[in-house]
């Protein structure tokens, strides 16, 4: 009863200003306010977040679509800062019309001597840039930022393409007192509602009429322009939503906007008077064919003339279908390489990319499948949306924007394969391409779901073995072997870096000196990277009133729990299942005997999700320790969230369990 007392003085007293959002009436209490009330470690928020979307018509251009935004952010501290630099996106192809940005205004209001002081944005500090062949970005920095400042932004965005109406973020990193969002739509344009995120909406919808004057002509041959009055009624949806909380970020979440409370509208289709309904929802497989259509697509699958002479005579020796596969997905490694471009459609199309040894995603995998086909296996491409890009919440030809290709044998076995990515080998695909599920599109255009996530643990084996000398100095050999996605991730990370970079970076890692250094199948795929460095070491015993205290795997210890939120909304993305296995031998000193041990320890997950494994047993002169931690899916769903904190809450404490050693009585 005292907290929710508390907590109903602390949003009366919130609420006793700043009810003014008018743009430009910045009040003295926002500027004194020290941190958000309910939420003290926010380092920003916004007092204020305001859209409109409404459709105004003229005759000549028909419907217009246009947005006007009002922000108004709180900084309470140096870390907000990062929350005066704004993007405002906007449509501008190469060739078409333009959206258009108006009316940009951005001030930035501080208080000094106890009077309100504000400084305008100049147009000079506004920057354009091309995003991409579609999209340019507007770049802008409030001026004379301090802590405690108080932001306002305002814009207006018109558009001619009445087809789209960009998503309401409801949920922002910081935390949104106000959120009023207001969307109007004429009858003519029917949309669906999507929602996603766990935070509730409070959408009202309603209709109100409206008349727009049209302007015709009565006949082909009348030069006199006639108008009239149309009435007609509008979709009105309204969001309205008071505190907010941020979506803070957590360990283990793929991207993060997946989970964002968000608002979007699809447009279903069109239907003007005395016109035919013009449809535009899709479904997936509607989205995939249409894909599988396009000729810088479809088309490029079929060529083959260009690559038929040169493929690897090794493809004869054997009528194994998947090594096959393998020969032909290696064979289109060496020949072209990846320019970083993502994309589902050709860049500079199959011929040319394989001409010149450079594409895009879809000139490199489109061409493997092709190839792949022309052998007599059967592959298709897989349709991906990366994780930067997030997973779509409804079905749209934007929704993908990466293929690689797929090859189901006879047995009904099938691999992934992504020949961008030089380290990659079949089924093991690159994180940016482990994304739930992909689409594949057969050659006649129908579709599935594919789950991208390999079923192969990640590994990690360490096997330590050290001994201690007189003046308590641990001297090692550490041997670590990574093996699928773990061995991909390692040779793309370190592969181009220095020996010594990478041994500076270790001993940080590990706090211990290395004496010797080196690393076996840097480059050969069909192997795991195995490292050995021998190091030593005077931080790993701790020497209390003549007793040894030792951690039992050393440096290898898991010092914190990842998982710290006391309720988690969304799930635990691991990219792949994952194994850790550390095995550690430590040679009891001359002179000493255990006094004790950490006890055994085995705990599980629900489900078979995951196990921690924890022996420390003495074998004869040495302490021998076996940890094993396992996961054995990839997305582990917030129902379980509850029990893997405290799966890991055990596993933390247990590892930090320390081996006691005694002198041996003479």
């Amino acid at each position: 009863m005292k907290k929710f007392t508390i907590l109903l003085l602390l949003l009366s007293q919130f609420s006793l200003f700043a009810q003014d959002f008018k743009f430009g009436k910045v009040s003295k209490e926002e500027l004194q306010e020290q941190f958000y009330p309910l939420d003290s470690s926010a380092n920003a928020a916004y007092l204020y977040k305001y859209k409109k979307v409404s459709y105004n018509y003229s005759g000549e251009e028909g419907w217009e679509q246009v947005t006007e935004v009002i922000e108004r952010i709180k900084i309470y501290n140096k870390e907000g800062l990062n929350e005066a630099t704004k993007q405002i996106a906007y449509y501008k192809p190469e060739s078409g019309t333009n959206e258009s940005i108006s009316g940009l205004k951005a001030i930035t209001y501080n208080l000094e001597n106890g009077k309100i002081t504000k400084k305008k944005l100049s147009k000079k500090e506004v920057f354009d840039e091309k995003r991409n062949k579609s999209w340019s970005i507007k770049k802008l920095t409030f001026p004379a930022v301090k802590e405690g400042a108080v932001l306002e932004l305002k814009y207006k965005v018109s558009s001619p393409y009445s087809q789209s109406i960009e998503s309401v973020i409801l949920q922002e990193d910081i935390p949104v007192k106000k959120i009023d969002i207001h969307i109007r739509i004429p009858q003519y344009f029917v949309f669906k509602k999507y929602s996603k995120g766990y935070l509730p909406i409070s959408l009202k919808e309603t209709k109100e009429n409206r008349t727009i004057n049209y302007s015709y002509r009565e006949n082909d041959r009348d030069i006199t322009l006639k108008n009239r009055d149309i009435t007609l009624f509008e979709n009105i949806y309204k969001i309205e939503e008071d505190y907010t909380p941020a979506l803070k970020q957590e360990d283990f979440v793929g991207n993060i906007n997946n989970y964002r409370s968000t608002f979007s509208l699809e447009l279903s289709h069109k239907k003007f008077p005395n016109s035919a309904l013009q449809p535009y929802a899709r479904t997936w497989e509607d989205v995939s064919k249409k894909i599988h259509e396009y000729p810088s697509f479809g088309n490029e699958l079929n060529k083959s003339s260009y690559y038929k002479n040169d493929l690897p005579a090794s493809l004869q020796t054997t009528n194994n279908e998947f090594e096959k596969a393998a020969i032909i997905f290696q064979f289109v490694k060496s020949k072209v390489k990846w320019n970083n471009n993502k994309g589902k459609y050709t860049e500079f199309g199959v011929k040319k990319a394989y001409k010149e040894g450079v594409g895009n995603v879809a000139d490199i995998n489109l061409m493997l499948i092709s190839m792949l086909r022309f052998v007599g296996l059967n592959a298709n491409p897989v349709l991906v949306s990366t994780r930067a890009k997030g997973v779509p919440i409804y079905p749209t030809l934007e929704g993908f924007n990466y293929v690689i290709a797929m090859v189901e044998s006879t047995s009904g076995n099938y691999v992934l394969l992504d020949a961008t990515e030089v380290y990659s080998t079949p089924s093991i695909l690159p994180v940016r391409a482990l994304n739930w599920n992909g689409r594949k599109v057969t050659k006649d255009g129908n579709s599935s779901w594919v789950k991208l996530t390999s079923s192969k643990h990640a590994l990690e084996e360490n096997m330590v073995m050290v001994k201690i000398s007189d003046d308590m100095i641990v001297e090692g050999l550490i041997r670590t072997k990574y093996n699928n996605l773990n061995a991909l991730n390692y040779r793309n990370n370190n592969n181009h870096v220095t020996e010594e970079n990478l041994i500076t970076k270790l001993e940080e890692k590990y706090k211990f000196e290395i004496e010797d250094y080196k690393v076996a199948n840097k480059k050969i795929l069909g192997k795991p990277i195995v490292r050995s460095v021998k190091f030593i070491s005077e931080d790993l015993i701790e020497e209390i009133n003549g007793k040894l205290y030792i951690e039992p795997i050393l440096f290898l210890t898991a010092k914190t729990n990842p998982f710290k939120l006391k309720e988690r909304k969304f799930p635990v993305d691991f990219t792949t299942p994952w194994k850790d296995r550390n095995t550690v031998s430590i040679q009891i000193p001359e002179g000493y005997k255990v006094e004790s041990l950490p006890e055994t320890l085995a705990i599980g997950l629900p489900g078979d999700l995951g196990v921690f494994k924890y022996q420390v047993k003495q074998v004869g002169n040495k302490i021998k320790t076996i940890s094993v931690l396992q996961f054995n899916q990839a997305i582990i769903s917030p129902e379980y969230y509850s029990a893997l904190k405290g799966f890991y809450s055990e596993l933390v404490k247990k590892q930090s369990e320390k081996i006691v050693l005694v002198k041996e009585k003479i």
